[in-house]
């Protein structure tokens, strides 16, 4: 598998890959551009739009997410404008927003309380995503543990 080289960056825990992800992408406000991009947000007028981020900080998060190779920048069909497209890293982080998304979905909302639901093309609620072993048992922080490798 090919790997998106990763810039050199003052790495919270260099050895962790849950740290070195939440580095490069651990804010609110990175996650919620990487979520706009796979809803189909382009522009920076879009991001700014659905996310409602001061320009300042969008220009940044947009920077960053470009340097180190969630989004890239095309121009647009118009010829007028560059867009943001996520790249290959960018979409591999889809799991990881649908988990985020369930999660909320059960804790975030009171019962009752109006929040989206993520479908599929035939407007079908996406299932649970649950992670399991290679003989298909359910995996919990229960169930594994961190093997260190060198």
């Amino acid at each position: 598998m090919a790997r998106t080289p990763v810039p050199d960056l003052d790495w919270t825990d260099p050895e962790c890959p849950v740290a070195r992800t939440l580095d490069l992408v651990g804010d609110r406000w990175s996650l919620l551009v990487i979520r706009d991009a796979m809803d189909g947000a382009r522009s920076f007028t879009e991001f700014q739009r659905r996310t409602g981020i001061a320009r300042n900080i969008l220009t940044d998060r947009l920077r960053k997410l470009v340097a180190h190779g969630l989004l890239a920048q095309r121009t647009a069909p118009s010829g007028r404008r560059r867009e943001y497209v996520l790249t290959d890293a960018g979409r591999d982080l889809f799991p990881a927003i649908v988990t985020l998304r369930q999660w909320g979905e059960r804790h975030a909302f009171a019962p009752g309380e109006a929040h989206s639901i993520l479908v599929d093309q035939h407007d079908i609620p996406v299932p649970e995503i649950t992670p399991t072993s290679a003989d298909g048992s359910l995996l919990d922080a229960d169930t594994t543990r961190v093997q260190k490798i060198r």
